[in-house]
């Protein structure tokens, strides 16, 4: 099977995409270049917190493209995939945080016999 579920995001997708909406495009642009441009958190450490938001939000063009930002910015192996294991723990840890809803239900359905 040759075919994948996401397609690559090649430079004529890219140039369709911006020839479509060029000022919404322009602006992205410009908000990413801004919200990744060193601040209170250097460049390395927001492209950590990328990869570990895009392994939540499984987005698989995003794990890509800010693994290599991470990468480019020296963050190390170990650094990338402790970044994931925070969203790993981040994502189940929001399932069990919220089985308090079906336990209160559970009571609830209890009490009514």
């Amino acid at each position: 099977m040759t075919e994948t579920l996401f397609p690559t995001n090649t430079g004529a997708l890219a140039k369709r995409r911006k020839d479509l909406t060029p000022e919404a495009e322009a602006a992205f642009k410009t908000f990413s270049q801004a919200v990744f441009a060193d601040g209170a958190l250097d460049a390395r450490t927001k492209q950590l917190i990328a990869v570990a938001v895009a392994h939540v939000t499984q987005c698989p063009y995003c794990i890509k493209g800010h693994t290599k930002a991470a990468l480019r910015h020296e963050a190390s192996e170990a650094q990338i995939m402790e970044a994931i294991w925070v969203a790993a723990e981040m994502r189940a840890g929001g399932a069990y945080a919220h089985s308090v809803l079906a336990l209160e239900e559970m009571e609830k359905a209890a009490a009514r016999g």
